[in-house]
């Protein structure tokens, strides 16, 4: 093998070898960031609780222009997802770094919805954007200390949703 690192030959596998306490934490990770996407598109805003420490604070001003503890944050997505029929939350490509009992991750959010389009008939918007978060290692396992969208585009909004996102 140290031949092959000398001449540049490496592959993944011979380089970076994840502990199997980093693989179980980034699983339990992983496990956090889609159980929140699904908590929220089944609109079991209750069911937020076991994804976030108590301090949590969640970031949606660059997107919809709020920024709040949890139950602020619940509040809001209730108010403003309750009448969406559809809605997904697909992640992916997720990037971690590890500092003891804290993480940072990026990670990939693509966020398709149908909601009612300016005459009130059924429209497909699409987001895409970044997930930042900051996870903590807990009595309880990871949860999440803080989350923050980041913008990157938004696909066919109605006027009266384009308004609430600029």
């Amino acid at each position: 093998m140290r031949r092959r690192i000398q001449e540049g030959l490496t592959d993944r596998r011979e380089t970076a070898v994840l502990s199997i306490e980093e693989m179980s934490d980034r699983f339990e990770i992983q496990d956090l960031l889609v159980g929140y996407c699904y908590a929220v598109d089944n609109k079991d805003f209750d069911a937020l609780d076991q994804f976030f420490t108590d301090d949590a604070v969640i970031d949606y001003s660059e997107m919809v222009g709020i920024k709040g503890l949890l139950p602020e944050i619940k509040a809001f997505l209730e108010a403003s997802l309750g009448p969406i029929p559809m809605a997904q939350h697909a992640v992916s490509t997720t990037q971690y770094k590890f500092d003891g009992d804290t993480c940072e991750t990026r990670t990939v959010c693509y966020n398709p919805m149908v909601v009612p389009g300016d005459h009130g008939e059924p429209q497909t918007i699409f987001f895409g954007l970044w997930y930042i978060h900051q996870f903590r290692r807990t009595q309880q396992g990871w949860r999440i200390s803080s989350l923050y969208e980041k913008k990157s585009y938004a696909h066919n909004l109605p006027s009266h949703i384009k308004a609430l996102t600029q």
